[in-house]
C-alpha cells in the first residue's frame, strides 16, 4: 500500500520518468543496425552422377532412386529433389538454415558411399559439392516443353540460352537436356566387298559430308536468319 500511495502522490515524476525511458528506447532502436531482408545462407549440397550413354528413363530408375533412398534418412533435410538426363543424373539436398554445413557435408558423403553399392558398375564416382547461395541470390529456372520435335525444342532452348547470356548482369546460364546428335553407321562387310569399298572409304565419305558451310544471313524483314549449307 505504501508503494501505491507513494506512486499516486508523485504522478508527474513517474510520468516524466516513463517518457524519458520511451524516448531513450526509441533513440537506441533507431541506431541499431538491421536489415529488412537479412542475407541468410541456405545450405545446399549437390550430388552428381555420370554414366556414359544412359537414357533419362534409366537414369531415373538406376541412379536417382537409389541415391534418394539413402539421402532421405538425413536429419535436417528441408527438400530433396532429383533430376535425370542423358548421360547421368543429379540429386540436390537442401537443409534448413542454421545447420552445421561441415557436418551435413560429411553425412551426405557417408550416405553417398552407401548408395554407390546400388549404382550400376559403369557409373563414375559420384561428385558431392556444396552450393553456396542465399535467399538474396537471384536465380531463375525456365522449363521449355511442347508437342514438337526434340531437335526443334533443343534449338529453341539454345537460342534462348544465348539471348539470356547476352543480358547485362547475368553471371551464368546452365542448360540441361542438350544432347549431341550422333550418326551410327552399321557396316555390312559383304555389301562393301561387292562395291569394292574399304572401311577407310566409308569413313572419309561420312567425314566429307558431315560439315556445315556458313553462307551468310537472310534478312526477312521481321528478322535476320543465319544460312548454312550442308557440306
Amino acid at each position: 500500500m505504501r508503494l501505491i500511495d507513494a506512486a499516486l502522490g508523485r504522478t508527474r515524476t513517474i510520468l516524466l520518468s516513463l517518457a524519458v525511458i520511451l524516448i531513450a528506447g526509441a533513440s537506441i532502436y533507431g541506431s541499431i543496425p538491421k536489415e529488412a531482408q537479412p542475407d541468410i545462407e541456405i545450405p545446399v549440397i549437390y550430388v552428381r552422377m555420370h554414366h556414359e550413354g544412359i537414357s533419362p528413363e534409366d537414369a531415373e530408375r538406376l541412379l536417382v532412386r537409389p541415391m534418394e533412398q539413402e539421402l532421405r534418412g538425413l536429419e535436417g533435410v528441408k527438400e530433396l529433389s532429383g533430376e535425370a538426363y542423358e548421360g547421368g543424373a543429379s540429386v540436390t539436398v537442401e537443409f534448413y538454415a542454421g545447420i552445421d554445413t561441415d557436418q551435413a557435408m560429411q553425412d551426405v558423403r557417408e550416405k553417398v558411399d552407401l548408395a554407390k553399392a546400388e549404382l550400376p558398375e559403369d557409373t563414375e564416382e559420384p561428385r558431392v559439392n556444396e552450393v553456396k547461395f542465399s535467399k538474396m541470390d537471384p536465380m531463375l529456372v525456365i522449363n521449355i516443353s511442347g508437342e514438337i520435335q526434340e531437335r526443334t525444342l533443343i534449338r529453341l532452348a539454345r537460342d534462348l540460352k544465348d539471348d539470356i547470356e547476352s543480358i547485362a548482369g547475368v553471371l551464368e546460364v546452365d542448360m540441361r537436356g542438350d544432347r549431341e546428335e550422333v550418326l551410327e553407321v552399321v557396316v555390312d562387310p559383304l555389301a562393301m566387298e561387292s562395291y569394292g569399298l574399304k572401311q577407310e572409304d566409308l569413313y572419309n565419305l561420312v567425314a566429307r559430308n558431315n560439315r556445315l558451310v556458313a553462307a551468310g544471313s537472310l534478312d526477312a524483314g521481321k528478322g535476320r536468319f543465319a544460312v548454312k549449307v550442308p557440306g
